[in-house]
């Protein structure tokens, strides 16, 4: 039986991040200090902070001519390139199924030239998403399939996280809390991170029973309607997590047939948007040895630009960029390390 995580013990008093509300009406989520002097995963308390950050897959039709060149060399790959500008990226393929070992080993070998590279990744949705399913004790092949992909990237050194992301229907009841309990003991041994978008989960008792088990929160940005989760800056274990959705309210939660799936993650931040958010991650890293911002606006490349942003920002650089993305995004261009590739024969339309 894999061995129980190591709990540090909670704090007293839980504390609210000044300025963390954005929006009028909503209350505040609840943080929790993580304390100095634990370890976890092997990671020495005296380590300093690592901060990751990338965006949420890397398979999008829409990202050919934005993210990656028209033309793509022979063996070329996006994961490969993509590590070429982050050092970490969510998986999201295994959200849909097992992530398969050979494809595992593929992917730790094709990031193998960013020594500071980790994916992170999403829990089958069989786990999260049909509670009545694994409540029926029918669950351990599943079990055994999800963790053969994840530990080809564990012993790899290349597992950073594991998200679980629950839906907005799951409401904190005692049976949720009871079932959450049961799915975190069950993948315990993996450094695990609880997303839950609605607003029942912002209470004291959700963060203790995080951080019993040793889990962390994930502290989202998503369309805040009706009773979403607005954001926060919440730590409850030594891995932090951050992962913005976008703003798109008239998509977010659409049944129109008529709208694309992908105009749900069509958004661009603007500087300004990303200014409480720099703070909440900063409050984060205080808190956490390492933490992981995830991207998920993904359309056109939007979550690109809007890592590279952060990198520039919170790591006070400037950053490598993909060169089709300046070209359709030049703002990059005042973040960019390097001048465009080939220079344009007429100025860009900045507007």
């Amino acid at each position: 039986m894999p061995p129980r995580k190591q709990k540090t013990s909670l704090p007293a008093s839980v504390f609210h991040m000044p300025g963390a509300q954005d929006h009028p009406g909503k209350p505040d989520a609840l943080d929790i200090p993580e304390r100095r002097g634990a370890t976890h995963e092997g990671v020495p308390a005296a380590a300093a902070h690592v901060l990751r950050i990338g965006p949420a897959g890397w398979s999008y039709p829409d990202w050919g001519g934005y993210v990656y060149p028209s033309r793509r060399p022979h063996g070329f790959h996006e994961a490969a390139y993509l590590s070429e500008f982050f050092d970490t990226i969510e998986i999201n393929t295994s959200f849909y199924q097992p992530l398969k070992p050979e494809t595992a080993k593929q992917w730790v070998d094709l990031v193998s030239g960013n020594r500071n590279f980790v994916f992170t990744a999403k829990l089958w949705q069989r786990f999260t998403h049909d509670v009545a399913f694994t409540t029926g004790g029918s669950a351990t092949e599943d079990e055994r399939a999800v963790r053969a992909g994840f530990d080809v990237l564990r012993a790899a050194g290349k597992l950073g996280a594991v998200l679980l992301q629950f839906p907005f229907s799951f409401h904190r009841t005692k049976e949720t809390m009871a079932y959450l309990s049961a799915v975190l003991l069950r993948f315990r041994d993996y450094p695990l991170v609880v997303e839950v978008r609605h607003d029942t989960w912002n209470a004291p008792e959700t963060l203790a029973l995080l951080h019993e088990h040793g889990a962390g929160i994930c502290n989202i940005d998503q369309p805040i309607i009706g009773r979403s989760l607005a954001p926060s800056a919440q730590a409850t274990s030594p891995v932090g997590y951050v992962r913005l959705h976008g703003r798109r309210y008239d998509t977010w939660f659409t049944d129109d047939e008529n709208v694309p799936a992908h105009e749900r993650y069509n958004y661009l931040y603007s500087q300004e948007e990303l200014e409480p958010w720099i703070a909440r991650v900063r409050k984060v890293s205080e808190h956490t040895q390492r933490s992981f911002v995830i991207t998920n606006n993904h359309f056109q490349g939007k979550a690109v630009v809007n890592a590279l942003q952060l990198i520039s920002i919170l790591k006070h650089k400037k950053v490598k960029v993909p060169e089709p993305l300046r070209q359709h995004y030049p703002e990059l261009d005042d973040i960019a390390d390097e001048p465009p590739a080939e220079p344009t024969l007429f100025p860009l339309n900045r507007k």
